[in-house]
This record gives structure tokens, sequence and C-alpha cells, in this order.
């Protein structure tokens, strides 16, 4: 896409900081970073959600995310990572290509995610795992 800033980096138009690619993902640092090393691994053919990613690509995603982060440990230090992806607006997506961060942390980087925690009502589990089994186990079945 042409006015797609992550498009953009991986043609050449706007420079990064590129820490991997190859043929089918590209890592660059991010340039608002939550730690030093946070990290942006992206598909290289442009999906704005994650369920439009082929399965071979969203793995090659989760498994480079999952070796800087192993490389920001050691290199640098830190203590842990998360791999964070947001899909949709709703969910924090601010680019609309699809893309993976790696954020390296440390025990005491101050840094918190905003996660909640609600309850389901008693009884209210088990049905609603059945319905949604149903229903990924029948777009999986349909290719989805």
């Amino acid at each position: 896409m042409s006015s797609c800033i992550f498009c953009k980096i991986i043609s050449g138009e706007i420079p990064a900081a590129k820490i991997y690619e190859d043929d089918l993902v590209l890592a660059f640092l991010d340039i608002g970073p939550i730690n030093f090393g946070h990290t942006l691994v992206i598909p290289k053919e442009h999906h704005e959600s994650s369920s439009t990613i082929p399965e071979a690509v969203a793995g090659r995603m989760f498994h480079v995310g999952s070796r800087i982060g192993i490389a920001l440990k050691r290199k640098f230090e830190y203590d842990a990572f998360n791999l964070h992806l947001a899909d949709g607006t709703a969910a924090g997506q601010v680019v609309m290509h699809a893309h993976l961060h790696v954020v390296p942390r440390g025990v005491e980087d101050g840094f918190r995610w905003n996660w909640r925690q609600l309850a389901y009502k008693e009884g209210e589990l088990p049905a609603f795992a059945e319905e949604l089994a149903a229903k990924v186990a029948a777009d999986l079945a349909k290719g989805e």
C-alpha cells in the first residue's frame, strides 16, 4: 500500500534501524520504545489484521520475535520480554499493517500493562468455552 508507513520502510522509501530481514519478515527498532531495544516484526506483505497473514508468515513473525527477545536478554541483560500484537484500533493498533512488538523487560522498568480481570458468572464458563470452541472448529474447517 502506497500510504502505509511500514510498506514504505519495506520498500526503502523510509529509513529504519533494521535488526533482521528475510523473504517473509522485517524487524526494526521502534522509534518510540517502551524500553530500549523495543523491536517491531512485520510481514513483508501488507496485512492490516493478523487474521489474513498466512500461517507460515505468522509463525515466522513469532519465531523471529522470540529470537530477538532472547538476544535482547543476553546482550543487554534484560530479565524478560513481551511479545504483543494488537489487532484493530480497539485493541490499540495504531499502524494498520500487522506488527508484533518485542518489548524487552526489566524487573524494575516501571512499565505496567493496564490489565483488568473480569469474572464469569457461576456456570457461565463451560458454555462460553463450548460455543467458542465450536466456532473456532468451524472456521478452521473452512480454512479461515
